[in-house]
């Protein structure tokens, strides 16, 4: 069993309240816009983290991150990216990359509106933790965490860390 700690659209602030909610994580999921990469320097000193560059990311930060990170953890293919669209609307390179990989996990950005949604097209769980940071139209800052274990995702919490 992994236990995940899951945010985006930090553009280049980390809440504290992230270390308290984070504490028990085995890795941390950033899908993209990070802003600044001190801020996934810092990230990696605390847990390990697995990240995508988002639109706003710079040339160091897209040096160290791909746009797209496929991967198998506990039985579950993930595919995490920044604009990655919803269920029923995604854009047609993300279309592609989703039937290629055919991943039960599905985890995008950019969008700063929470989601957690199934899409039974392709049988995957869409999340989209919102925004953590303090940049965007977003109201209330927000994160995920949940677990993996044996092909399962399972005890998901959508966390609100106050207001912008």
């Amino acid at each position: 069993m992994k236990k995940i700690g899951l945010i985006s659209d930090t553009h280049g602030y980390i809440d504290p309240k992230i270390y308290h909610y984070f504490k028990d994580v085995d890795e941390i999921w950033h899908a993209g816009d990070i802003g600044d990469i001190q801020l996934t320097d810092e990230l990696k000193k605390f847990k390990p983290i697995r990240a995508v560059f988002g639109n706003i990311d710079n040339f160091e930060i897209r040096s160290e991150f791909p746009e797209y990170n496929s991967f198998n953890i506990e039985g579950i293919d993930v595919l995490i990216t920044h604009i990655g669209g919803k269920p029923g609307r995604y854009p047609s390179t993300v279309l592609s990359e989703i039937t290629q990989k055919s991943p039960k996990l599905f985890i995008c950005g950019h969008s700063h509106i929470l989601f957690v949604k199934m899409d039974p097209t392709f049988n995957m769980l869409c999340i989209n933790p919102g925004a953590c940071g303090n940049k965007g139209f977003h109201k209330v800052k927000t994160i995920v965490r949940f677990e993996v274990d044996n092909g399962k995702i399972q005890n998901l919490e959508a966390i609100e860390l106050g207001n912008r």
